[in-house]
């Protein structure tokens, strides 16, 4: 979106509009004065109260101020009536241009995925009528995201049985992702024995849950420990970050992403990520589509937009290289291939250099150094 476009359409209209203040305070402040002189002279039991009122009429006509006001609310609904049709243009442009004709979806894939959101994000009930509405088969991961949440809940509660049996089912997976969940948990378990004021069982709770993880969390186990002496006022001491509810949420985030690492799936719902990045990159494409449309040149028929789309890192999933001669993305097919001056170029870009392996050598684009295509390395992402 043009939001300078947008913001400068504000401040035209919020210039106009103090403007026009100004100007209506100064007028109403001139009629305000002149009124007053009146009615002092009026006072005056020796004028002539009627040329009196003449000359103020005179007045009122020479400055003629309701003239002057309607110029400056003119003025004022003119930047009006444009804004709204600025804001129309730049937040509800017409994106259907931006759909491709010849494009084929599977009605059944999106569907689920449409499904798959609402049980995703705990919307189970909207995701059961929408499955008996569209006639598909149930969700598969329905009743996995079901447990999710039972879990998620019982974690609002403060209760973390749920979560730690499920951890403790799967600890040996954690083990495996490197995840540190379970030590999370059991280091909340053991706050909220704690706080409860009963010392003995947190020690007894960290003696039974916490030597296993005595190699990687020593330092963390050692804080933990330490803020016992503290049990009667901790908001005080050294270790009040026990307190802070960042603990937990840090907790629900991670039993989030772990749980649907597990399950195979993202941490974040696919239709939410795809939905925020094409709304990023629509507005580049869009205006990408008018200069086509100017020239007169179709593109549905481009296989590879000649624009480039930048998106922030969140939405980077996998590394890509594109040859920086033939301007092509690499495939299976036309892989990355590094020559021995250190530059990388497409394999296909390298074949059609070497005349289509007619010869072995031929000079790097970027630097004087002679390749030999025979001993160029792929490289692997």
């Amino acid at each position: 979106m043009e939001l300078k476009s947008i913001k400068d359409a504000f401040d035209r209209v919020a210039n106009k509009h103090k403007l026009s203040y100004t100007k209506t305070h100064e007028i109403v402040q001139m009629l305000s004065q002149e009124l007053d002189k009146a009615l002092s002279l009026m006072q005056d039991t020796q004028l002539d109260h009627k040329s009196i009122l003449v000359d103020a009429k005179k007045l009122f006509t020479e400055k003629s101020p309701v003239a002057q006001l309607e110029s400056a609310e003119k003025e004022l609904n003119v930047a009006l009536t444009k804004y709204p049709k600025v804001l129309e243009k730049q937040l509800n442009p017409e994106i259907s241009k931006a759909y491709r004709t010849n494009a084929e979806f599977d009605t059944h894939i999106v569907n689920q995925i449409i499904a798959n959101f609402f049980y995703r994000q705990g919307m189970f009930e909207i995701g059961d009528c929408f499955v008996a509405e569209t006639g598909e088969s149930e969700c598969t991961t329905r009743q996995s995201f079901v447990e999710m949440y039972q879990i998620l809940e019982a974690m609002e509660r403060r209760d973390l049985e749920p979560a730690l049996t499920w951890a403790g089912a799967n600890s040996e997976r954690l083990k495996q992702a490197r995840s540190d969940l379970e030590m999370k948990l059991h280091s909340l378990q053991f706050l909220k024995i704690s706080q409860g004021q009963n010392s003995q069982e947190a020690l007894s709770y960290a003696r039974k849950h916490f030597a296993v993880y005595a190699d990687s969390c020593l330092y963390e186990i050692q804080k933990l420990v330490c803020s016992l002496l503290w049990d009667k006022n901790l908001e005080q001491s050294p270790y009040s970050e026990f307190l802070s509810p960042v603990l937990w949420d840090n907790a629900v985030r991670e039993m989030t992403r772990q749980y649907c690492n597990l399950l195979g799936e993202s941490s974040e719902s696919p239709l939410s990520v795809t939905v925020t990045a094409g709304t990023q990159a629509l507005p580049v494409l869009l205006k990408y589509i008018n200069v086509m449309a100017n020239k007169k040149l179709d593109w549905q028929s481009v296989e590879q937009l000649p624009v480039a789309v930048e998106l922030p890192e969140e939405f980077q999933f996998h590394s890509v290289f594109v040859c920086p001669v033939s301007k092509e993305q690499s495939s299976e097919d036309n892989p990355p291939m590094m020559m021995s001056c250190g530059h990388v170029l497409c394999k296909q870009t390298i074949t059609r250099m070497s005349k289509n392996g007619a010869k072995t050598s031929f000079k790097c684009p970027y630097c004087p150094t002679d390749i030999d295509s025979t001993r160029c390395k792929q490289l692997h992402f």
